[in-house]
């Protein structure tokens, strides 16, 4: 069997979060329209079987956090642990969905990169929402840098060419173990994928109001045989944001309660009673106790 390590790389909102899950059939990553949704290193698991004339084959996918300059401890931590992925990964993915011109957050990456001996793919994703000029022109402007072993147009949200790239990603890959069960997706606990998919609600329901100053921690965890029982804290940096975050007579706090338990079971398969709290942490993400807490970080 084949396997080994892809460290999926690039600015905020690039849609690697999209990609990882698209990869595997399956939301494990939580995904917003709002930049650095990604906070912590997610471990995605692609596992095909041998088949009659086909070797099997497992990617462990690691899905980083956008590489941006950072302004925080949480943003330290955060490019950190993307740059930290580069040494672990036998592929890189390098997600772009703009030409390098448009700004200096893909030049910085592709100096971070450019002399790395692992192989590199330049993946230039939401074609489906580009000009065909557009992307013929990123294509060959990458594709003439000599930098990347291979230059591929995808759209992770509607899986456009994802198995094209797992084919030419697997090319790189040699015999080795089997690191995870194959019907194992991810190496996180569930309380992990709950509290990001209650983070993900507060985002998508908070607009721009409350950006990223929100973090989120599993209180309680109580499995029985019909029902999981779920307690959880909304912290945010001001009190200002808690009574946005609540909204007027509790609806916004309902609302984003609503929306993550119907995920959440999902995802578990069984009913779920889910209480969440808001508290104010002032100015967590500068504080390594706060990020420690959160698990951004070790103490």
């Amino acid at each position: 069997m084949k396997t080994g390590f892809i460290g999926i790389i690039g600015r905020p909102n690039v849609g690697k979060s999209t990609l990882l899950n698209a990869v595997l059939g399956e939301k494990i990553a939580i995904t917003s329209n709002k930049p650095q949704t990604t906070r912590n290193t997610i471990r995605g698991i692609y596992t095909r079987e041998d088949a009659p004339g086909r070797e099997g084959c497992q990617m462990v996918f690691i899905d980083t956090p956008g590489i941006h300059k950072p302004r925080t401890k949480l943003g330290n931590f955060m490019t950190d642990s993307a740059l930290n992925t580069f040494k672990e990964v036998e592929v890189i993915l390098f997600l772009v969905d703009s030409p390098l011109e448009k700004g200096p957050g893909d030049r910085y990456i592709l100096d971070l990169i450019r002399d790395i001996p692992t192989p590199k793919l330049l993946v230039i994703n939401k074609i489906d929402k580009m000009d065909p000029a557009v992307f013929r022109g990123m294509f060959e402007a990458y594709e003439a840098m000599g930098v990347f072993d291979g230059v591929f147009g995808i759209s992770a949200l509607e899986g456009k060419n994802v198995p094209v790239l797992l084919s030419r990603i697997e090319d790189f890959l040699e015999e080795g173990p089997m690191y995870f069960p194959s019907d194992m997706i991810t190496d996180h606990p569930e309380r992990f994928i709950v509290s990001e998919i209650i983070r993900e609600k507060v985002l998508m329901y908070l607009e721009d109001e409350v950006p990223h100053g929100v973090a989120v921690e599993i209180e309680s965890y109580e499995e029985d045989v019909d029902i999981t029982r779920i307690g959880a804290v909304i912290y945010c940096e001001r009190k200002s944001h808690k009574g946005i975050i609540i909204g007027k007579e509790g609806k916004k706090l309902k609302g984003i309660g609503k929306s993550a338990r119907l995920e959440i079971e999902a995802l578990l398969g069984t009913k779920v009673y889910l209480q969440l709290w808001v508290k104010v942490k002032e100015n967590w993400r500068d504080s390594d106790f706060a990020l420690s807490n959160f698990g951004y970080k070790d103490l």
